[in-house]
């Protein structure tokens, strides 16, 4: 085993210890996911009670707007990567919110300044691990064009080689590859809107759910099974983000996990290339709407309500000793 890959080996089980000893002291664990690689003095209501506003120009020809989709859901699902950062819940949109950048984010290791990641971590990666910490600036992609320095003919390699061999991920199925450069593409500094944030809530993150999962019946229906299980993995990945604000609610949370269940199943359903597979994809997305609105109402006790995500957040700060 060479040095790389024994560093690599040792920065996982320093995770996973690292993970066993926050299960056991759980007051120390942040309420949010996201919040783990954020800085510590991070104002939480200011980074995730809102999110940006996306800059997100949809094409006019059906065919060019249905791979957007594609590519918007996969930008959004740590199962995209694969390895030690789908591990961690990282995705495409925890270094770039709603396609923008993240000047927040600092992942332990991975970054040095907030807003810096480093792409050659043997951690993330066997084959571009180069064992020395060199963080980069996360750009901007809904930024101007040039400043990306990726030609448009360049970026399914590009992004190719950024889930295969930065992140150890799976080789994306052709319509993700081609959605994700598509996704890309689309975004447009030109698109942003007036206002450049909006408020989280459970219905945008599950109205993404759905889009998620109507790019899977559009997969399904052009027979590309691989594909339609990756737009499924993406809405249960924005579930996740949802149940875990409401936190102490049991009826909701029961709701929330009998829906990620159902899609569970439809994903061994679209395996098995089980004819119907599509009509329960359409059938979700019908009763989300009910459980859409089963969680406005509770919102204000979740944490998307932004006084109690201090609260939460106010409760696991150290104690000060005398």
């Amino acid at each position: 085993m060479d040095r790389r890959r024994r560093r690599a080996r040792a920065l996982g089980l320093a995770i996973a210890f690292t993970g066993a000893a926050t299960a056991l002291a759980a007051d120390s664990r942040p309420p949010l996911q996201a919040l783990s690689w954020v800085p510590p003095t991070t104002d939480p209501v200011r980074v995730f009670a809102t999110q940006p506003t996306e800059c997100l120009k949809v094409p006019t020809d059906p065919a060019s707007a249905r791979s957007v989709e594609i590519g918007r859901a996969a930008f959004r699902t740590p199962l995209l990567l694969g390895g030690q950062a789908a591990r961690a819940g990282l995705s495409c949109e925890s270094c770039h919110r709603a396609g923008r950048d993240n000047p927040d984010f600092q992942f332990p290791g991975a970054s040095g300044e907030p807003g810096t990641a480093d792409v050659t971590l043997s951690l993330f990666s066997s084959r571009r691990g180069n064992g020395v910490h060199d963080p980069r600036p996360i750009p901007d992609l809904s930024g101007p064009r040039s400043a990306l320095k990726i030609t448009a003919g360049d970026l399914p390699a590009f992004i190719r080689g950024l889930v295969v061999e930065e992140f150890d991920g799976r080789e994306p199925p052709g319509a993700v590859l081609q959605g994700l450069a598509d996704y890309v593409q689309a975004l447009d500094p030109a698109a942003c809107p007036a206002t450049p944030s909006e408020p989280m809530s459970p219905g945008r993150l599950l109205d993404d759910a759905r889009r998620a999962v109507a790019s899977a019946e559009a997969a399904l229906a052009a027979g590309d099974r691989p594909t339609a299980v990756l737009m499924i993995a993406a809405a249960r990945a924005r579930l996740f983000l949802i149940d875990e604000r409401y936190v102490g609610q049991p009826a909701e949370i029961a709701r929330l996990r009998g829906a990620d269940r159902t899609l569970r199943d439809l994903q061994a359903a679209v395996r098995g290339g089980r004819p119907d597979a599509a009509r329960g994809l359409a059938r979700w997305r019908a009763d989300s709407r009910r459980l859409e609105a089963r969680l406005v109402v509770a919102q204000g006790l979740s944490l998307f309500d932004p006084a109690r995500l201090r609260q939460a957040m106010n409760r696991r700060l150290p104690r000060k000793t005398s």
